[in-house]
């Protein structure tokens, strides 16, 4: 069996999602139900019975990834809402090269867009364009909404 491509994966539904979750806390970190269970503070019956009938309780949807080490029952909550999530990145000090790739990448999208919108650009090449250009625009907002309040570098 070929081991999953995690980084580009789409839950398809609720159940799926809370199964994905489950499903990636054992391919990539190595974790149990019972590991699981222990990290999200429930028991072992009550993540198989979110298992298979998908009911979870919102409140502890977030212990439950946080336990998993990912967050396919959000991102399919929010897809099913028609939300985009991007990531918010971790900020540091902006360079020069920074704005320019932020540029390019702005000018590579809009002339996806353009392109697709004339029927000359496919719809997975413009939505990974535009996806990346939000991507870095997040970075931008998340340094400076953390400019006030800088980070504090443990272990350095």
């Amino acid at each position: 069996m070929s081991k999953r491509n995690w980084k580009k994966h789409r839950s398809t539904s609720l159940i799926g999602a809370i199964r994905d979750c489950k499903d990636f806390a054992l391919d990539v970190h190595g974790r149990s139900v019972a590991r699981i269970a222990d990290l999200s503070g429930q028991t072992e019956d009550c993540l198989y019975k979110w298992n298979a009938n998908g009911r979870m309780p919102s409140i502890v949807i977030k212990p439950y990834e946080l336990a998993c080490g990912c967050s396919f029952i959000t991102e399919f909550l929010a897809a099913s809402s028609d939300r985009l999530v991007i990531d918010m990145p971790k900020g540091r000090t902006s360079s020069p090269s920074d704005l320019v790739d932020l540029s390019t990448t702005f000018s590579q999208a809009f002339k996806l867009l353009n392109d697709f919108y004339q029927g000359k650009a496919n719809q997975e090449e413009t939505q990974a364009s535009i996806k990346l250009h939000l991507e870095q625009f997040a970075w931008h907002h998340r340094n400076v909404g953390s400019h006030a309040t800088p980070e504090l570098e443990f272990g350095a």
